[in-house]
């Protein structure tokens, strides 16, 4: 930008709190960079065109907004001023067919420097790849359609054979090294371990048990897709949203049809308390799942006489990494990027698990990152003998799809 004049503006496409709190932050921590004007374009439609006119040398946005930004510039006729785009989590566009890929792909011819970022580029399996590396190289590598990618590199899997619809698809022998091989002279791959003075890192599984009528639920409904707790029936369509309801019930409560919570069970919130006993004043960071597993750990530690607070909002953050927050409360679907809370503690509880590695990773990663200065433990509270030990497995091997999770709640069925 201002050594060999390439670029001159450039523009940062991230999830919402990284774009607002993050990027800024970032900003002001390096040395030698407070020349740089950042301009962070979120909030109403007002704020949003106020710093699009703003003049600035780069310019910050949550990919939620990028539709509105490319419409609003042809709206106003203003050609697109950004010669340089980073997309930061480049697998937020691995959706070739969401309104945010279709809108940066009508402006891509007019940008001439795109870097994507990202830790998990295919974290769902390889078809991922096609979307997001389109966007960097305009279809060279892997094809300027997906029919191309997929003839090329997949055959059909599970199909209806009635109507020939294919549910998903599986790599051709080789694939895999052909894909990589096409996109090793744009990628650059690095881990932080090998980079980075990164702190240690301990999980530890603790396994809580049911009683036996608690038990004899989660059984029921394992086997007749069907369950009757304090006066309300409660079923499953499917096997996919059996291992929903098992998960919650794992967790120690599930909805009824009408969205209600259910109790079902202490356990893990028994668990959950002794492990913040044992941190002795230390922070401690929870993940949770389900809301009913917010309401009922914020109850339960509220009664205690803790004060749990969710690390949501830009002054949750600063509170968090002052030390300010003794219990804090994340959720991995809105605090899974970007945030750097590692400076709060370093103590991470997973009350509720969840089938997304990606996010899995992401979250434990806001703690296990550089900065970090003491030995990050990653607890994980498992139910004993429920689908909680099937996800902790997948996790462990890398094996999470929609697919595998499906297969591993029949198994349990036919067992």
């Amino acid at each position: 930008m201002f050594d060999s004049f390439e670029v001159g503006k450039t523009l940062i496409i991230g999830p919402l709190r990284v774009a607002r709190d993050v990027w800024p932050a970032e900003l002001r921590k390096w040395d030698g960079f407070d020349f740089l004007k950042m301009s962070v374009i979120v909030g109403s439609a007002k704020e949003r065109v106020a710093a699009l006119r703003a003049p600035a040398d780069v310019y910050v946005i949550n990919r939620e907004n990028v539709k509105w930004l490319v419409d609003y510039l042809e709206q106003c006729r203003i050609p697109w001023p950004f010669d340089m785009v980073v997309l930061d989590e480049l697998s937020s566009f691995k959706n070739h067919q969401s309104q945010r890929w279709k809108a940066l792909r009508k402006v891509r011819p007019r940008i001439k420097r795109i870097v994507g970022l990202t830790g998990t580029p295919a974290s769902n399996g390889l078809m991922d790849l096609w979307a997001e590396v389109f966007l960097i190289d305009k279809g060279e590598r892997l094809g300027r359609f997906i029919g191309q990618y997929r003839s090329a590199f997949f055959r059909p899997g599970r199909m209806n054979p009635y109507t020939g619809v294919v549910y998903n698809y599986n790599p051709l022998p080789g694939a895999e090294d052909q894909i990589y091989s096409r996109l090793s002279d744009i990628t650059v791959s690095m881990k932080a371990l090998d980079y980075l003075d990164m702190p240690d890192y301990v999980p530890v599984t603790h396994t809580v048990s049911m009683e036996p009528s608690e038990r004899k639920l989660y059984e029921q409904m394992k086997a007749d897709l069907l369950v009757r707790v304090k006066g309300e029936e409660i079923d499953a369509a499917n096997a996919a949203v059996l291992s929903g309801k098992l998960l919650q019930m794992a967790n120690g409560a599930i909805y009824n049809d009408a969205g209600e919570m259910v109790q079902i069970h202490d356990k893990k919130l028994d668990m959950l308390e002794d492990l913040i006993e044992q941190a002795n004043g230390q922070n401690v960071l929870i993940a949770y799942w389900y809301r009913h597993d917010h309401e009922r750990i914020m109850e339960r530690l509220t009664a205690l006489g803790y004060e749990p607070r969710d690390v949501k909002s830009e002054k949750d953050i600063a509170d968090w990494n002052a030390g300010k927050i003794q219990v804090g409360l994340i959720s991995p679907a809105s605090a899974g990027h970007g945030l750097n809370i590692q400076e709060g503690g370093h103590i991470l509880i997973w009350f509720s698990l969840v089938w997304s590695l990606e996010m899995y990773q992401q979250t434990n990663a806001r703690l296990w990152r550089q900065g970090q200065k003491e030995l990050v433990t990653i607890h994980h509270i498992v139910c004993g003998d429920t689908v909680d030990g099937d996800v902790l497995s997948a996790l462990k091997r890398k094996d999470t799809t929609q697919q595998k999770l499906i297969a591993a709640v029949k198994a349990q069925l036919t067992i």
